[in-house]
């Protein structure tokens, strides 16, 4: 019998999955280039991993929302709270009602930032795994510096703020991973420079690593992290070798048709039990 050591996640089936319009540098000349067939592959090998080591609920695809499946992107889980998406992109903002919709029918307390203040979830918000009453904050592409206040008085903890300085990198987490320990792997040169004396200062050399641009176009940072398992679309070697020095296992999947559309493992799950 599995043990799923009480993780939860939430996905969603990429039945309506496409690259459909263009918000994010992956996406140029991607368009109706995903191979839909092949997508389907992908996440069902990448859902058959996650449900070996976590419980996982399945939300609705919905036709016309082919960025739905990136389930991250729904809302920042703390306890029983989740502080909804205000999405950037015209194109997504109707998946906000979907999220709610599904996050309140199974019970969490779904709370709004105020309008106008951009915020995308979990993308953008990620705890850290050793100081759980921290998150660290990405903003510059897609969420707003103004959502951080707002995100600390929702849900009462400490928002460390990291400033994104390339677009390839819109998101936190396709360049930042913390793992479970407080270990963390990252992409340095997403970041400014005051944001990565603020990573530096708060995690020890000894437990972060520091990724190769070969790592990072391909969103090794993209990472899920349960417990000592760490699920990506690929990892170098040199990636690789250090999370197995420090006990984690490795589980390379390919996503190749969903990196077309900006995202890997990491986009595709949201994790519903953070506290």
């Amino acid at each position: 019998m599995k043990s799923t050591n009480g993780f939860r996640f939430l996905m969603c089936p990429p039945h309506h999955f496409g690259v459909e319009y263009v918000i994010n540098p992956w996406m140029r000349g991607h368009i109706k280039a995903a191979d839909q067939e092949l997508a389907c592959r992908q996440w069902e090998r990448f859902h058959a991993l996650m449900s070996d080591h976590a419980d996982v609920a399945l939300m609705p695809a919905v036709s016309g929302l082919p960025d739905l499946v990136f389930t991250a992107n729904a809302a920042l889980v703390y306890n029983r709270t989740a502080v909804l998406s205000s999405f950037r992109c015209p194109e997504r903002r109707p998946e906000a009602r979907h999220y709610a919709e599904w996050l309140s029918a199974d019970g969490f307390q779904v709370k709004t930032l105020p309008s106008g203040t951009m915020f995308e979830g979990a993308g953008d918000a990620l705890f850290d795994r050793a100081v759980k009453s921290l998150l660290w904050f990405g903003y510059g592409y897609r969420s707003d510096a103004a959502a951080s206040r707002h995100l600390q008085n929702s849900i009462g903890v400490e928002v460390q703020e990291l400033r994104l300085r390339d677009p390839r990198f819109y998101h936190l987490d396709t360049c930042f991973c913390p793992l479970e320990g407080g270990y963390l792997f990252y992409y340095p040169a997403a970041f400014d420079g005051q944001a990565n004396a603020a990573i530096e200062s708060r995690v020890s050399a000894d437990r972060r690593f520091a990724v190769s641009e070969e790592d990072a176009i391909h969103f090794a940072c993209n990472a899920v992290n349960i417990g000592k398992k760490v699920i990506l679309n690929y990892a170098t070697r040199e990636l690789s070798a250090w999370l197995v020095s420090h006990g984690f296992d490795v589980n390379q999947t390919l996503m190749s048709e969903f990196i077309k559309a900006g995202g890997s493992t990491k986009c595709l799950s949201l994790r519903l039990n953070e506290c």
